[in-house]
């Protein structure tokens, strides 16, 4: 797979010589549920104009946990309530404790300084992957170290992931925001098909070297994608107190804002049960789907709540999902 280091703009901002993943044209794809009224002209009749009226469906993975962090099934329907920038909203959609289809981008720091231990960590993933992955699920292999690399474009096929995970490119810096930022948008490219989830996992020591990407910048992106950011942060030395703590807090900003999850790994040996965390926290979820309201610009943020409608449920119970959507994302 060739890679290109080439500059991209971001709003005002260039970044120079980002690396850019070369990728396969795709078939366009219409990635939300609209909804299209239209009037026609009838024979004989003057020209009529036509009416179209397009309502975008917000799709919400909902994680309910207790106190414990243990997940919470048997919620319906009735159990939620929605409000998007403090607006009750309908909900249209609802599936319990999902079972809905899975887009997966597995992104790997493979940076000296974190990738030394392959077998371990090469074991973990394809223990993940075959745990995780069924016949609707989709998987994208991505390492990253220097620049980033698309190893294995989305397939279901195990056998593919696994020979991409014996692929791994070694390198010293960690274009870790690129990264993000290039994951979520090959996600943003895939269908939202009957309530499709988009997921980022990533693997890191959470600290960005290459400096092109910016924090906000890979953030964005990942909410214009809808994609939930999963961190596994691996930590070098645990009680280093020297230790550079803000990329990973980065990590875990940008986890909480798309309704992920981040999770601490001392040692490499539990790479395993951190990502069987993450397979669990995915299929543990609710996916709540409500049309989002007319007549804010199509570039604004919106911020979304979902709680439950039960006092004493809201007590007993956290909810977790993301934070928001752009308009104009999907």
């Amino acid at each position: 797979m060739l890679v290109a280091a080439a500059g991209w703009l971001l709003g005002t901002t260039m970044l120079a010589q980002a690396p850019i993943v070369r990728r396969p044209p795709m078939q366009p794809v219409n990635p939300d549920a609209d909804q299209q009224q239209s009037q026609r002209p009838s024979q004989g009749q003057g020209q009529v104009p036509t009416i179209r009226v397009q309502t975008r469906l917000v799709n919400l993975a909902v994680n309910v946990v207790d106190q414990n962090g243990a997940p919470i099934g048997g919620l319906g329907r009735d159990d939620f309530e929605i409000e998007e920038d403090g607006k009750p909203q309908k909900i249209a959609y609802f599936e319990k404790e999902s079972s809905t289809p899975l887009s997966i981008v597995l992104a790997i720091d493979a940076s000296e300084s974190v990738l030394r231990d392959e077998r371990l960590e090469k074991n973990a993933a394809k223990h993940f992957v075959n745990a995780l992955l069924r016949d609707q699920d989709e998987l994208d292999l991505m390492d990253f170290s220097d620049n980033v690399r698309e190893v294995v474009p989305f397939t279901n096929q195990k056998k593919k992931i696994e020979g991409g995970l014996n692929d791994l490119q070694h390198g010293d810096e960690t274009a870790l925001y690129d990264a993000i930022y290039l994951a979520s948008e090959r996600l943003e490219q895939t269908r939202l098909d009957a309530g499709r989830r988009r997921v980022l996992v990533v693997i890191t020591d959470g600290e960005d070297t290459a400096k092109r990407s910016r924090y906000g910048q890979a953030l964005e992106q990942a909410q214009r994608a809808g994609a939930m950011i999963y961190s596994i942060i691996i930590v070098p030395v645990w009680e280093d107190a020297g230790r550079n703590t803000g990329g990973e807090h980065a990590l875990i900003q940008m986890a909480t804002d798309t309704g992920g999850k981040y999770f601490y790994v001392r040692d490499k040996s539990d790479l395993e049960p951190a990502f069987a965390k993450v397979s669990d926290d995915l299929r543990t979820q609710y996916v709540l789907g409500y049309y989002a309201p007319q007549g804010k610009g199509r570039d604004a943020f919106r911020s979304v709540k979902v709680r439950l409608k039960d006092a004493t449920l809201r007590q007993r119970y956290a909810v977790r999902h993301r934070s928001g959507y752009y308009a104009d994302g999907r």
